[in-house]
């Protein structure tokens, strides 16, 4: 009685078996690519960390991007003062403006 149950099914119970543990591989592969496109280590059999090993060379270009970052940041305020200079010429009255180009072109005696 079982026999006549259990037969006519078991190619659904294997292919479906088969297709969980393809999800489940095809899981475990995508997780670990995304561990390591975004830096998080991985682990190992034991639960040791794996990767990404820390070297030297990579603490060097970490110091120098935080340098380069800290120039720029100090690039970006003098810019900023800049244009606040230049939007208040510019916001300026054109009558004071002109005023004052013309008394700088008067000659003094």
């Amino acid at each position: 009685m079982a026999d006549q149950i259990l037969i006519p099914v078991l190619p659904w119970l294997i292919g479906g078996g088969l297709l969980i543990g393809g999800a489940a591989i095809v899981g475990w592969v995508f997780t670990t690519w995304l561990r390591i496109r975004h830096g998080y280590p991985l682990d190992g059999m034991w639960g040791q960390a794996v990767y990404p090993k820390k070297n030297e060379e990579a603490m060097e270009r970490v110091k120098l991007l935080s340098q380069e970052n800290a120039q720029l940041r100090a690039e970006l305020g003098s810019m900023k003062d800049r244009l606040a200079n230049v939007e208040r010429i510019v916001t300026d009255g054109g009558y004071s403006l002109t005023h004052e180009i013309e008394s700088l072109r008067k000659p003094t005696n």
